[in-house]
């Protein structure tokens, strides 16, 4: 079975950006020899009041689902964009709540089932 370079990043949850504290919530990956591209995130609400009790979780829930709909085939800003294109504009560095780390790299034969695995071992507790 032949195996594909794909890129990865995981998205993370900053609420003071002045502490630096952060939580895990999601995992962006692409694999441009597959043409695949996909988020997959998941908030637990409870750490995130654990680290600000003020957070917004409903504001913080939909930045996540612009995530996930910016790597599907609906209408909205980036659905003209190439795959790689959007994995570049979605893991570009911010100053925001929401964010993705830096972009690693490996290789997959299945980038679903890769995809799965980093989110289980990276976001999950």
């Amino acid at each position: 079975m032949s195996r594909d370079v794909y890129e990865y990043a995981v998205i993370r949850v900053i609420p003071k950006v002045e502490r630096g504290e952060q939580i895990n919530v999601g995992v962006l990956l692409y694999c441009q020899p597959r043409g695949y591209l996909c988020a997959r995130v998941e908030l637990d609400a409870a750490r995130l009041r654990a680290l600000d009790p003020s957070a917004d979780v409903d504001a913080v829930r939909r930045a996540l689902t612009a995530y996930e709909l910016a790597c599907g085939e609906r209408p909205g800003p980036l659905a003209a964009e190439p795959l790689g294109g959007r994995f570049r504009w979605l893991t570009a560095p911010r100053s925001t709540i929401v964010q993705s780390g830096p972009v690693h790299a490996g290789l997959t034969a299945d980038p679903d089932t890769e995809l799965a695995r980093l989110f289980d071992k990276l976001v999950r507790v």
